[in-house]
């Protein structure tokens, strides 16, 4: 059971609020689904898919994430239910009909996205009230990007959402496989660190240690031109500019909530760029690191 606990300050008394997660309901699914991308940070494609008669299976929800991963989302909907294998079922159908859901992306979100799926680790989301010490041990054994998101409900107008697991194989510092080169052939971005010099290196490594020990929640995934430092969704994304020897990372603050400094920080809600976030810090040395603290930990609390 999730051992958080929420509580209401008003005229000078605490009070808890008791949170429920009862098996989820169908209203619940389609809440989540109307608001899927403000909550998991995932595009919506389609509620209930069908695999087909020779699969003979339904997806409860299917989309596609802010990194370009497609995604199953399944719901719990008992405690006895073995909802990981049921997910585990859908993801090989998945590989096995890259084609089918190219189509959809690019009938839902159009050819760009479609272009850019990132194949090499579809996710698994599980949503349930709880899970068994058996669900968790069991996500830790198999090589798959899975995570377990535990919810309460307080009432009628607050819902928590928790990650019940910590990701083994979600990225991590592992270069992507690539589905076809891009053109012009661009460099990924573990070729771009991995040629930059010593300085840049040891820049990033502190910024990497920074955001890692912001909470146990917080993973790595390295897509082909950024790094993305992710809870359930995006807080900081990573590219590198060598010849400038600058860091360049996006984060989900809104521009107009900070004073914006030359050459330290950039509105790019209009500007295309890799990665998600409005807001374009430049580090090009510890001094700019240590300014940018606040601005990090203000995007993470925010994911």
């Amino acid at each position: 059971m999730s051992d958080i606990k929420l509580f209401r300050i008003a005229d000078g008394s605490v009070t808890q609020l008791a949170g429920t997660s009862v098996a989820v309901e169908k209203s619940l699914q389609q809440l989540i689904e109307k608001h899927l991308e403000e909550l998991l940070g995932v595009r919506f494609l389609r509620s209930e898919y069908s695999t087909g008669k020779t699969h003979g299976g339904r997806i409860d929800t299917l989309g596609l994430d802010e990194n370009g991963y497609p995604v199953i989302i399944e719901y719990k909907r008992s405690l006895n239910e073995n909802v990981i294998n049921q997910g585990l079922y859908y993801l090989d159908w998945l590989m096995d009909h890259k084609g089918e859901f190219t189509l959809l992306v690019q009938d839902k979100l159009g050819k760009e996205s479609a272009d850019g799926i990132e194949w090499d680790n579809p996710r698994l989301l599980c949503v349930a009230g709880d899970f068994t010490k058996y669900d968790e041990y069991a996500v830790q054994q198999i090589d798959r990007n899975i995570e377990l998101i535990r919810y309460q409900r307080y009432g009628d107008e607050l819902l928590l959402f928790e990650r019940a697991n910590t990701l083994i194989s979600a990225g991590g510092d592992t270069p992507p496989k690539e589905v076809k080169p891009p053109k012009p052939p661009y460099k990924t971005v573990t070729q771009v660190l991995d040629e930059a010099n010593s300085d840049l290196r040891d820049r990033y490594e502190s910024l990497k240690a920074f955001l890692l020990a912001l909470g146990d929640d917080v993973q790595i995934n390295t897509l082909k031109y950024y790094l993305a430092f992710k809870r359930i969704k995006n807080f900081a994304c990573v590219e590198f500019r060598t010849q400038q020897n600058n860091i360049l990372v996006y984060v989900k603050v809104d521009p107009d909530s900070v004073p914006l400094e030359d050459r330290f920080t950039r509105d790019v809600r209009k500007i295309g760029h890799y990665g998600t976030g409005d807001l374009e810090i430049t580090i090009g040395n510890d001094e700019d690191l240590e300014k940018a603290k606040d601005l990090l930990v203000k995007s993470y609390e925010a994911s």
